[in-house]
C-alpha cells in the first residue's frame, strides 16, 4: 500500500465540514442576538406603554426598566417595533437566527425562498395589523400606521381591505399551488408517499433505508462522479453505515484483483429517497476485460440493492467485483399521446370544437312573452276555510275514537293538504279507512289520504280548495329554475301542493306514459311538455317524432316541420295519423336505433352524451360514418287506438324501443285515455318508470297506470299524480292554450330551417319486400359494381354499411341495395338483420358482373 492510498483512506468524509474558528464565532454571535431580540420583543410588548417612557433614559441609573434585557432591551423594542414595523420585527429576529446557520453550515431552511418570505411579510403584516388595530397600539409599528393611512385616503377602507386580502390570497395560491388539480396530484403524492413507508418498513424491502441529513446535503452539491482506486490485496472491513458488498451474479468471468470501481449518481430531485421512488433507473455493467463463457443458464436474477442509497463511496469486497465500472443513470419520464388523440387536438386548434349549431347559427329560441300572462297567480290564503275544515277534520276522527296529536295545512295551487300526527296507540289503518267519511263531512270532491307519508312520522289528508290558482305556463318557464337548469331534456310539469316547480329530466325517466279520461287535461299536459323541450333544445338538438291518430291534437306542430320534426324518406306530412304508416315509422326508429348503436360501438361510447363530446372534439371521423347525433322523442297521443287497430305490430316495436333505445338518445312519451290491462301490456310498463296519470274513471284503471289508487279521486284539470318509481307526487299541471302553441309555432315556423325534415332511415315491410322489379342493367346506380365488390369482400348485406363506405345518404344506398337484390347478388329483406350474400367470393362475382355488362 502507497502512501497516496494511506492517506486517501485516513481521510474522514466529513473533512470539507471542518470549519474555522472565526465562521463558528460570527454564526454563534448571530443565533445569540437572534434569541435577544426576541425575548425583548415579547417583553416590550408585555409592558409596552412603561417601556416606551423609558426608552430615552438610558443613563438615568434611577429609573428601572421591566423588560427581560433591560433598559437596551426597551431601546430596541421601542426602535424596531413601535417606530418600525411592529410585530414584523420578530422576522428580522428569525432571518438573523437563518444567517447564523448558514454560516455555519446548518442548511435548516432554504435561504433564497425563506429571505422572499421574510421580505413579503415584512412589506404586508405591519399594514395588516394597522388596518385591524387603526393604529391603536403598536401591533403594526408606525410604518403600518402610515402606509394604511395613506392607502385609506386614496382608495377608501373597502378598497384597502380588497388590497389586503387580495395579495394575502395570491400570495398562498402562488406559493402553495391551491388548485384543484394540483391539490388531487399532491394528495395523491402524499398517498403514494405513505404507501413507500409503509412498504420500507417491511423486513424484506428494497426500499428499507434511511438518508443522512448531511450526506444528501453533500450529494446534491459535490461533485456527482467519485473515483475510488483501491490495489489493496485485501479489502477492508466496512462501517456500520456502509452499505453491503455488491456479489457477482453467477456465470460472470472472474476478474484481476486490481479494479476500479466509479459510481455515477445524477439527482433529479430534492432529496434520493424520491429517485429511488418516482423515477426509474437503468443500471448498466461494463467489464474492462474480455468476459468468458458464463457456466450457467444465460438469464440469472441478481439483487444489487444497497443499504443506504445515498452513499458516494463504495468500497472493495472481494477481488472478483474488482474492475467492474457502476453506471446509474436516470432515464427521463416521456410522456406518449395517441397518435388519434394528437391528430383531434390539432384539429380542435386549427378549426375549433364542431358547433352542431352552425347550420341554424342564427335561430332565435321562442321568447317568454309569446305565452299569456294570466296576471297575479299568488295563492290566497282564506283563513276562515283553513279553521273550518280542520274542525270538520278533527271533529269527525274524534267522533270515531282517533285523537291527534299534531295538525298543519300546506296550501297549493288547487287543493290543501293537512297533516296530521295521530296519538300513539292509533293504527294507521283507522284513519285510512275513513276517506269516505271525511269526503262526506267536508262536503268536497276527490279527498285522499296518504297514509304514512314517504319520509314524514304524518298522515296526509289532501282537500280541494273551493277556489284554486291557476298554474300559467309562463310562470313556469320564465322561473330562475328552468331558465338555469343543466339537464339535459328539461320537461317542467307544474306545480306541487307546495306551490313549487316541479321539473323532470326525460333523458332520466327515460320514458312517460300518461293515462287521464277525456276532458281531464292530458293533451294540455302533453302541450306542456313539448313546449318546454321547445324553449330549451336547439333543433340541432332535438327531434320530434308525433303520432296522432285522432288527426288534430298536434297538427299545430306541423309549422315547426323543418325545424323539429322527423319523417320517413317517403312520407308526405310529418304528423303521422295514418295506422300502417306508424308501424312502419316504428320500425324505422328500431333501425335508426341499431345503427345508432353501431356508431356508439365503434366509439367506445356508453351512451349518447359521451358520443356527442367526443364527436365534439373531432375524435371521431366523418368519414367513417360518425355524425352529431340529435336525441329524438316519439309522442304518441292516443296508444289504445294503435293497439286496437295494429295491435302487435305496434306493441312489439314500441316494447322494443323502450327497452333499448334510451342509451342512444330515442325517448318515448305514450297518451291514452283507457288505461287497461289489454292496451297498457306488462311489458309495456316494464319499461315504463315514469307514470303521469290525470283523473280516471275508476280504481281499476288508477291502478294500472299507477299500481295503486289515487287517481279515480283527482278533481280533473290538470289536477293529475306523477310517480317515478318511487314516490308518487301530487301537481297541477301548467295551463299552455292552443293559441299560445300556435304563436310558438309560426316563430319556429317564419325562421330559417333545414331543407327538409330529419329523415328516418327506410323500411321495408315484408309485404313490399318481395316486389322488387326487373333488373335492368341499363338503368343500375353509377356505384353498383363498387358497392356489390364491398358487399361480397365483406359478406355482410347492410345498407348502412353502404352508407359509411361509399358516403351516401340512406336514399341512394337503400336504391343500390335494392338493385343488389334484384341481379341476385343479395337475398331479400330480413328485418333488422343483414342480408344474405348470395356470391361467395369477388372471383365468381367478377364474372357475374362481367355477364351482366354483355
Amino acid at each position: 500500500m502507497d502512501k497516496k492510498t494511506q492517506t486517501k483512506q485516513a481521510e474522514s468524509p466529513d473533512t470539507g465540514k471542518i470549519l474555522s474558528k472565526p465562521r463558528i464565532f460570527s454564526g454563534l454571535t448571530l443565533i445569540l442576538f437572534s434569541v435577544v431580540l426576541a425575548f425583548s420583543f415579547i417583553s416590550y410588548l408585555m409592558n409596552w406603554k412603561a417601556d416606551q417612557s423609558q426608552a430615552g433614559t438610558m443613563l438615568d441609573k434611577s429609573i428601572k426598566s421591566s423588560n427581560i434585557f433591560g433598559k437596551a432591551g426597551d431601546w430596541l423594542g421601542n426602535i424596531f417595533i413601535f417606530e418600525s414595523i411592529g410585530i414584523a420585527s420578530f422576522i428580522i429576529a428569525f432571518l438573523l437566527m437563518v444567517v447564523g446557520t448558514l454560516i455555519l453550515k446548518k442548511k435548516i431552511f432554504k435561504p433564497w425562498k425563506t429571505i422572499g418570505h421574510s421580505l413579503f411579510f415584512i412589506c404586508w403584516l405591519p399594514i395588516f395589523m394597522g388596518a385591524i388595530t387603526k393604529g391603536q397600539g403598536v401591533m403594526g409599528g408606525v410604518y403600518g400606521y402610515q402606509i394604511m393611512d395613506y392607502l385609506n385616503a386614496i382608495i377608501g377602507t373597502v378598497g384597502l381591505w380588497v388590497v389586503l386580502v387580495s395579495s394575502i390570497l395570491l400570495y398562498f395560491i402562488l406559493e402553495f399551488n391551491l388548485r384543484p388539480s394540483s391539490i388531487k396530484a399532491k394528495l395523491n403524492t402524499i398517498n403514494e408517499n405513505t404507501i413507500g413507508k409503509v412498504k420500507s418498513m417491511m423486513p424484506n424491502s428494497d426500499e428499507n433505508f434511511e438518508a443522512d441529513d448531511e450526506l444528501e446535503e453533500e450529494a446534491e452539491n459535490s461533485i456527482p462522479n467519485v473515483t475510488v482506486t483501491d490495489t489493496t490485496d485485501k479489502p477492508q472491513p466496512p462501517k456500520a453505515k456502509d452499505p453491503e458488498p455488491v456479489q457477482v451474479p453467477k456465470g460472470f468471468p472472474e476478474v484481476p484483483a486490481t479494479a476500479e470501481v466509479e459510481t455515477i449518481v445524477t439527482p433529479n430531485h430534492t432529496s434520493f429517497e424520491d429517485d429511488r421512488k418516482d423515477v426509474s433507473q437503468s443500471v448498466s455493467l461494463n467489464l474492462n476485460t474480455k468476459p468468458a463463457v458464463p457456466t450457467s443458464t444465460p438469464e440469472q436474477a441478481f439483487d444489487m440493492t444497497p443499504a443506504n442509497p445515498v452513499q458516494t463511496q463504495t468500497p472493495v469486497s472481494s477481488p472478483a467485483q474488482e474492475n467492474i465500472k457502476f453506471n446509474v443513470e436516470v432515464a427521463p419520464v416521456i410522456d406518449i399521446l395517441d397518435d388519434s388523440d394528437k391528430k383531434s387536438q390539432e384539429l380542435v386548434e386549427k378549426h375549433g370544437l364542431y358547433d352542431h349549431k352552425l347550420d341554424l347559427a342564427n335561430f332565435q329560441m321562442p321568447p317568454v312573452e309569446l305565452l299569456k300572462d294570466y296576471g297575479n297567480e299568488e295563492i290566497s290564503i282564506n283563513k276562515e276555510e283553513l279553521e273550518e275544515n280542520k274542525n270538520k277534520i278533527v271533529g269527525l276522527l274524534k267522533n270515531f275514537n282517533v285523537g291527534i296529536a299534531e295538525i298543519k295545512a300546506t296550501i297549493g295551487p288547487t287543493v290543501t293538504l293537512y297533516e296530521i300526527v295521530p296519538e300513539a296507540g292509533i293504527r294507521v289503518a283507522a284513519i285510512k279507512k275513513l276517506q269516505d267519511d271525511i269526503a262526506l263531512n267536508l262536503s268536497a270532491l276527490g279527498i285522499r289520504i296518504i297514509a304514512p307519508m314517504p319520509g314524514k312520522g304524518t298522515i296526509g289528508i289532501e282537500v280541494p280548495r273551493k277556489n284554486p290558482t291557476m298554474v300559467s305556463m309562463r310562470s313556469v318557464i320564465a322561473s330562475h329554475k328552468f331558465q338555469n337548469t343543466d339537464m339535459d331534456l328539461p320537461v317542467v310539469f307544474g306545480k306541487t301542493i307546495s306551490n313549487e316547480i316541479f321539473m323532470a329530466d326525460l333523458a332520466k325517466m327515460p320514458h312517460l306514459l300518461m293515462a287521464g279520461a277525456t276532458g281531464q287535461g292530458k293533451s294540455v299536459g302533453i302541450n306542456a311538455i313539448l313546449t318546454s323541450l321547445l324553449y330549451k333544445k336547439h333543433p340541432s338538438e332535438l327531434k320530434f317524432v308525433m303520432v296522432d291518430p285522432k288527426k288534430v291534437e298536434l297538427s299545430l306542430y306541423s309549422k315547426i316541420e323543418r325545424h323539429y320534426l322527423a319523417k320517413l324518406p317517403d312520407a308526405e306530412e310529418a304528423i303521422i295519423t295514418d295506422t300502417n304508416k306508424v308501424i312502419n315509422t316504428l320500425n324505422s326508429l328500431c333501425i335508426e336505433m341499431d345503427t345508432r348503436y353501431d356508431l356508439l360501438k365503434n366509439a367506445f361510447c356508453k351512451n349518447l352524451k359521451e358520443y356527442n363530446k367526443k364527436f365534439a372534439e373531432r375524435k371521431l371521423n366523418p368519414e367513417n360514418g360518425h355524425r352529431f347525433l340529435p336525441y329524438i322523442v316519439l309522442v304518441v297521443d292516443e296508444f289504445a287506438d294503435l293497439i286496437m287497430t295494429a295491435g302487435k305490430e305496434v306493441e312489439l316495436p314500441i316494447a322494443r324501443l323502450a327497452q333499448l333505445a334510451r342509451a342512444v338518445g330515442i325517448h318515448l312519451i305514450v297518451a291514452t285515455q283507457r288505461p287497461s290491462v289489454n292496451v297498457i301490456t306488462g311489458m309495456i310498463k316494464a319499461n315504463f318508470p315514469a307514470r303521469a296519470a290525470f283523473r280516471v274513471i275508476s280504481s281499476v284503471d288508477s291502478r294500472t297506470i299507477l299500481d295503486s289508487p289515487g287517481a279515480d279521486q283527482l278533481i280533473g284539470k290538470g289536477d293529475m299524480l306523477y310517480f317515478n318509481g318511487n314516490e308518487i307526487l301530487r301537481l297541477q299541471c301548467a295551463f299552455v292554450d292552443t293559441p299560445e302553441v300556435e304563436r310558438i309555432a309560426e316563430y319556429i315556423g317564419e325562421q330559417k330551417g333545414y331543407a327538409s325534415a330529419f329523415l328516418l332511415p327506410e323500411y321495408v315491410s315484408e309485404d313490399s319486400s318481395g316486389s322488387v322489379g326487373a333488373f335492368d342493367p341499363n338503368e343500375k346506380d353509377a356505384l353498383f359494381e363498387e358497392a356489390a365488390r364491398i358487399i361480397v369482400s365483406t359478406q355482410q348485406g347492410s345498407t348502412s354499411m353502404l352508407q359509411r363506405q361509399l358516403k351516401l345518404g340512406y336514399n341512394r344506398a337503400g336504391r343500390i341495395m335494392d338493385q343488389l337484390e334484384a341481379s341476385g347478388i343479395v337475398g331479400g329483406f330480413n328485418g333488422a338483420k343483414a342480408r344474405e350474400v348470395l356470391i361467395s367470393d369477388l372471383h365468381s362475382l367478377e364474372q357475374f358482373l362481367e355477364d351482366l355488362r354483355s
